[in-house]
């Protein structure tokens, strides 16, 4: 299936690890443009060289999606770089799931307020594309409460009202927006690979849980992701799409 990105203009926070990152290889693999960033300055120049040597257009930049000024700034810049923006996917986590005040605050800041934050710096770019699409990053623990309740499976679950609420009143502007929301995701570095290594009875429990016997990878994220952003599904919009190989049992009606 031809995705028709080629030549579109993509924004994505957090691009050098994981899930952020293979929608950020993605999207450039299906010909779109690339604006990213995340808060390690050095992995954002290298990553952004990788993705370069390919011909691909891409801009990297260090910024922490907490900080309002640095991530208006990004988007500017990024807009200007491109000349506008056509698909923005907001993708940082604190990955907040302490029950104290500071794991509230980092979950607000980050996880809610970088998505709000990132989708308002956009709008003016976004309302001027032909091919428009918000795509936002939850989790299967905004549908239930598992060991992540608390401020992270909270803000998640913030976050696809949020975006439902965009579908809705962005509809007329032809401004389409979406969530995804991943079941547990493996990879090296990755918070389960953490777990595995530090906890590894909650890492056997958790894998427990999916019937498929194994966790997703990235790129299995991210193929959802890139669709949904795609004008391929053109007529998809105020949804939260689940990749989480039947982990969650509540139906979605």
């Amino acid at each position: 299936m031809d995705l028709k990105l080629k030549g579109l203009r993509a924004i994505v926070t957090g691009g050098t690890k994981g899930i952020g990152r293979a929608i950020a290889q993605t999207l450039i693999d299906e010909g779109a443009q690339l604006a990213f960033c995340a808060r390690n300055a050095s992995e954002v120049a290298a990553v952004a060289a990788e993705f370069s040597s390919t011909g691909a257009t891409v801009l990297g930049c260090a910024v922490d999606v907490g900080d309002e000024a640095a991530l208006a700034a990004f988007v500017a810049q990024a807009s200007t770089a491109m000349g506008g923006i056509d698909i923005v996917v907001a993708n940082v986590s604190a990955l907040a799931v302490g029950n104290d005040e500071a794991g509230w605050k980092s979950g607000f800041d980050v996880d809610m307020m970088g998505t709000v934050r990132l989708v308002n710096a956009a709008m003016p770019s976004l309302e001027k594309s032909q091919h428009a699409s918000i795509i936002t990053i939850s989790s299967v623990s905004a549908r239930e409460i598992d060991f992540a309740a608390g401020p992270y499976g909270a803000f998640k679950a913030a976050v696809i009202h949020y975006t439902q609420g965009l579908a809705f009143h962005l509809a007329g502007k032809k401004i389409r927006a979406n969530t995804v929301s991943p079941g547990n995701t493996y990879f090296a570095g990755g918070i389960w690979d953490q777990i595995e290594q530090g906890n590894p009875a909650l890492f056997k429990e958790a894998l427990a849980l999916n019937p498929t016997g194994r966790m997703a990878s990235p790129q299995e994220v991210a193929n959802a992701v890139v669709f949904l952003a795609s004008p391929a599904a053109s007529f998809i919009t105020g949804t939260n799409l689940l990749v989480d190989g039947a982990l969650t049992r509540g139906v979605q009606l």
